[in-house]
């Protein structure tokens, strides 16, 4: 395991690509569109997302880089959080402040059931769907349904979709929609901030980068009320998936499976007659 982790030190190729990206991003910067009265902010972890995906079906990228990336990744998020959590500190009393506002923001990650499943049945997903929506997807959760159903399953097939896709556009998707938010809702930004941490450094950063990208006076707050909502998270989120997440999850796709099934026959019989 040392030799391994060493060698991993020594892929030169990588870390000259990993350079090259974060010299090309940062040059580029972060842009502002407008759109309406919304405001869309491209940031560097953007750009960086979209040249490495590109440069992974390219010679460049071999696939010993892809694979010593993907472990290499998880240090990198672990210093980013360790980072973020420094932060916490200074703005140590409106984060008691916040209260249960902030105790209870896990609660809030059950709305991807409600959300996403009954679009998933509808679509003609089976149990997949119980795997890609019970959650976030994020390494808790993905552990706990291959615990549960076991990696082949249905289920372990649809959280580990919800994973890789969370992986490569979920840090976009949330920088995204957090500058719109913020600019176009009156949502307080710490509101935003919290919501921000949904047990993922790479989200989370991205997140509360638009965020502080449009309330610049507010950095310390912002990124603390994020570090903070995320380290919650990553420390609850498993528990609340265990006890409720994953056993609602289980009882709607049972109900709205029926649902489908009882639609679809009435649809048959009325053809017929």
């Amino acid at each position: 395991m040392a030799d391994k982790q060493f060698h991993l030190w020594k892929d030169w190729r990588l870390h000259l690509i990993v350079l090259g990206i974060v010299f090309i991003t940062e040059s580029i910067g972060t842009h502002k569109i407008p759109v309406g009265s919304a405001v869309i902010l491209l940031l560097p972890m953007l750009y960086a997302m979209v040249i490495g995906v590109g440069l992974y079906f390219t010679p460049v990228v071999k696939e010993k880089q892809s694979k010593n990336a993907e472990t290499l990744v998880f240090l990198a998020v672990s210093l980013l959080v360790a980072k973020f959590s420094l932060g916490i500190g200074p703005s140590f009393v409106q984060i008691i402040e916040a209260g249960p506002a902030l105790l209870l923001q896990e609660i809030g990650n059950l709305g991807t059931i409600f959300l996403a499943l009954p679009v998933a049945v509808a679509l003609g997903m089976k149990r997949e769907s119980i795997g890609m929506t019970h959650s976030t997807g994020r390494e808790g959760n993905l552990a706990l349904i291959m615990d549960y159903y076991g990696f082949n399953s249905p289920e372990g097939r649809g959280v580990m979709a919800m994973y890789i896709f969370g992986t490569v556009f979920g840090a976009v998707f949330l920088g995204l929609i957090a500058g719109v938010l913020a600019s176009v809702t009156p949502i307080h930004p710490l509101a935003l901030a919290m919501a921000s941490g949904v047990g993922s450094g790479s989200m989370m950063a991205a997140s509360s980068g638009s965020l502080v990208s449009l309330f610049p006076e507010m950095e310390q707050d912002i990124m603390a009320f994020a570090a903070a909502s995320n380290l919650i998270s990553i420390s609850t989120g498993l528990y609340v998936s265990i006890f409720i997440g994953l056993p609602m999850t289980e009882k709607l796709y049972t109900f709205f499976s029926k649902m489908k099934g009882s639609k679809a026959k009435s649809n048959v019989n009325d053809v017929g007659a």
